[in-house]
């Protein structure tokens, strides 16, 4: 498998984005800032939150399942209670490794045990660029993203409506986006999980898109479905029912806490942990009530508030420490599990980087298995960024680069090459080096290594500016995928006729 991302510049200076597909492997050793007697005592904590306050669920037949399950269901509060050792049990039964795949068959990801991949930015109601400035995200926007998620290789998921399409009807846009993802990317797609609807929409273009049954749907997933809870200790009635919808298939469920410190958790990264550990066990037991052996990501997110403002804070060293321990936790349950590149800046500038390339070193050194909002982030997830996009595709090909191995052998080694130069000379002339210059370094998508002189002659560009050369190339280079054309009039009129019944419903 490999685990490096290539670029490489053609003699016009014009970039040339590799088209592989990439199986992304974390070989280095998960940091881990808990002691074992710690996590046990977060995972004691968590349980106790479960048996003596339990968790608001707002739906009954969700509530019905957890009965079903021999769970303490009180319909009238909606609480549900739970014992840990039946969750423990339902939790036991869910694998250690998921797998999603793209409508080429190639293009099939493992998540869990060191295996990690990257989706796109999800859901920002606004869109940014240095062109247009912010402003509301439109299906143009939607489609650039996904275009540009299908251009790189490190970008695995497209990211669940990189941006909202505010331009469309708002009850029926989602199959807009739907129909956007299969005619744009053969990579997977992520559906939307408010309501059983819209879940049930993704899962019957999913059975046009690959021409397949439910059966071989479930047999071999081609969704991964992330979803919230409402922290603290409430589960949505409508999250709750596309939850359900996307079990019965057995696709991949993450459901994941806000666990923001302060303000919807206790203001310590401890107390976050606890509630967070709760809620997402309690919403794997479900998926497992449901379907048992579901593939289950374990949901994490933790951050802090900004004590001066209330406005959660992201790419803190509070946020690294919380992704570590957060490893540490799903690894004592056997599950994988998700985080995020995220930062609160406002601007695609060097606060977005510091940010972000801290929450990816937390998450990475914490052995994350998948990163929602992989790039495109902003504005503390409010703005999907053109050229944010562009710089988080440059961090997650280092990261990338980082991950891959070191190789430590005699030819590496060069030693006839050290004899050759002696003391006091240069590797640019022997042919160690000559055999190896072309691919020897990470090859930089936006960096500019040039000196002050040549950088200042082609008008001193900032990182923002180069990247905003580089995702207009993306998007005017691209190319659509094969597919059969009887294939996409399927799904645009099932869309059709969709919303027509939607609509008739006003």
């Amino acid at each position: 498998m490999r685990t490096t991302a290539r670029v490489r510049r053609v003699r016009d200076g014009r970039l040339e984005f590799s088209k592989e597909w990439l199986q992304l492997r974390n070989p280095h050793a998960p940091i881990e800032v808990l002691t074992e007697e710690q996590v046990e005592t977060i995972h004691d904590a968590s349980m106790s939150v479960l048996e003596d306050v339990g968790m608001r669920i707002q739906d009954e037949e969700t509530r019905n399942f957890f009965a079903s399950a021999g769970f303490s269901v009180d319909h009238a509060t909606e609480l549900v209670v739970f014992d840990r050792e039946g969750l423990l049990a339902l939790v036991a039964k869910a694998p250690p490794v998921v797998t999603v795949r793209g409508r080429d068959p190639a293009k099939k990801l493992f998540m869990g045990q060191g295996q990690v991949a990257f989706t796109a930015v999800s859901g920002p109601p606004f869109v940014s660029d240095l062109d247009h400035g912010r402003r509301a995200g439109t299906f143009r926007d939607q489609e650039n993203f996904l275009k540009m998620t299908h251009m790189t290789d490190v970008l695995q998921i497209e990211g669940g409506t990189s941006v909202e399409a505010q331009d469309l009807p708002a009850d029926t846009r989602y199959l807009d986006f739907y129909l956007a993802c299969c005619k744009i990317s053969d990579k997977p797609w992520k559906p939307l999980t408010i309501g059983r609807h819209r879940a049930r929409d993704a899962i019957e273009m999913a059975k046009i898109w690959y021409g397949e049954d439910e059966d071989s749907l479930a047999a071999n997933p081609v969704f991964f479905v992330n979803t919230n809870t409402n922290t603290p200790l409430v589960l949505d009635g409508e999250i709750a029912q596309g939850v359900i919808e996307y079990a019965r298939l057995g696709q991949v469920v993450c459901v994941t806490p806000f666990g923001l410190a302060g303000a919807m958790a206790p203001a310590t990264v401890a107390g976050a942990l606890v509630m967070q550990n709760a809620e997402t066990l309690a919403c794997c037991a479900l998926t497992q009530i449901i379907r048992p052996g579901c593939p289950y990501i374990y949901g994490g997110f933790i951050c802090n508030a900004d004590m001066k403002t209330g406005s959660p804070a992201f790419g803190t060293p509070e946020f690294t420490l919380g992704a570590q321990a957060t490893g540490q936790m799903a690894r004592r349950y056997g599950l994988p599990w998700r985080s995020s590149n995220v930062n609160a800046s406002n601007a695609p500038d060097a606060q977005a980087a510091y940010e972000s390339m801290m929450s990816l070193w937390g998450a990475l050194t914490g052995h994350a298995s998948v990163f929602n909002h992989g790039a495109g982030w902003l504005e503390g997830g409010l703005v999907g960024s053109y050229e944010k996009f562009i710089l988080d595709i440059e961090m997650v090909r280092m990261m990338c680069a980082w991950m891959t191995p070191l190789t430590v052998n005699a030819d590496t080694i060069g030693l006839d090459s050290i004899k050759e130069v002696g003391p006091g000379g240069h590797f640019f002339g022997t042919a160690h080096t000559l055999a190896r210059y072309e691919n020897a370094f990470y090859k930089p998508l936006v960096s500019d290594w040039s000196n002050f002189e040549n950088w200042q002659d082609k008008g001193s560009p900032d990182a923002a500016r180069r990247a905003n050369g580089i995702w207009k190339q993306m998007v005017n280079e691209y190319e659509a995928p094969a597919i059969d054309p009887a294939v996409i009039e399927q799904l645009e009129d099932y869309v059709a006729r969709r919303k027509i019944e939607i609509e008739a419903l006003r």
